[in-house]
């Protein structure tokens, strides 16, 4: 019930936004989106997709961000990577640089250790850098976290993990934990070239009380103007978790993308 509520909220607040008429310059409506996608027959039978959108809607001193980053995967027709998170930002801007910030994020991994992770709190951005060329943002959060960690077994008690096992019946007793968390983040824009951009994002998010419970996310990214709208990159995200289980602490995706600036 709580997927569902987070997620209705996500969808109704980006219906919101692009519906707003009348938009200010200062507050027009920006997107950006990344597609790729990678399909193969023959010796090898194999489906790559990957989205990442986002949105920005501001009105005057309030913004709204929502992000959506999703990767999925087949091989002969059975998945291999089925991976999705949101994220949906409030800030309040006092200055040009310094803003009040709320987060609400959502994760879901079929083939980490947490089956979910929700979290959310209150925090704050500051503008290191705003310069023609190069552009830094700090960001703090304080928050609550929810992981719900799935140990999917047989009805003989045998631990498997997704995807299971042609003919198995699994059950699935789930363990939540909740703590108080925090998450630091750095973004950071650098205009190379007329038609050339790098960009470099890199947060770290903890547990207050279990030091060793903490998850680190870089996306390193490069994109070249095709049009005013278009463009080509290429992207680098890494996904690493401290305490995985049995499952490998780091996760990396590298894609390339035709995207759209709007």
């Amino acid at each position: 019930m709580t997927k569902k509520i987070l997620l209705s909220a996500v969808v109704a607040s980006s219906l919101v936004i692009a519906a707003e008429p009348n938009l200010k310059k200062d507050d027009a409506l920006v997107t950006h989106t990344e597609l790729g996608y990678i399909e193969t027959q023959g010796n090898t039978e194999t489906k790559t997709f990957n989205l990442e959108a986002k949105a920005t809607k501001g009105w005057e001193k309030h913004i709204f961000h929502l992000l959506f980053d999703g990767q999925y995967a087949e091989d002969k027709g059975i998945e291999s990577k089925n991976k999705f998170f949101t994220e949906l930002e409030y800030d309040y801007e006092f200055t040009d640089r310094f803003a009040f910030d709320y987060l609400v994020g959502y994760k879901e991994d079929k083939f980490s250790a947490f089956d979910s992770q929700f979290y959310t709190g209150p925090g704050a951005k500051y503008k290191a850098i705003m310069t023609k060329n190069h552009n830094l943002s700090l960001e703090g959060n304080i928050l609550y976290s929810i992981d719900e960690i799935m140990q999917e077994r047989t009805l003989a008690g045998e631990v498997v993990n997704y995807p299971y096992p042609s003919g198995s019946i699994v059950s699935k007793p789930s363990e939540t934990d909740d703590y108080a968390a925090f998450r630091a983040k750095a973004v950071y824009g650098w205009q190379m070239l007329d038609n050339l951009k790098f960009d470099q994002e890199l947060s770290y998010r903890s547990s207050f009380e279990d030091t060793d419970k903490y998850f680190v996310f870089s996306k390193s990214a490069l994109s070249s103007k095709i049009s005013d709208i278009f463009s080509a990159g290429i992207s680098y995200k890494v996904d690493y978790v401290n305490e995985a289980g049995e499952k490998d602490n780091t996760d990396t995706t590298l894609t390339f993308n035709l995207i759209m600036d709007y």
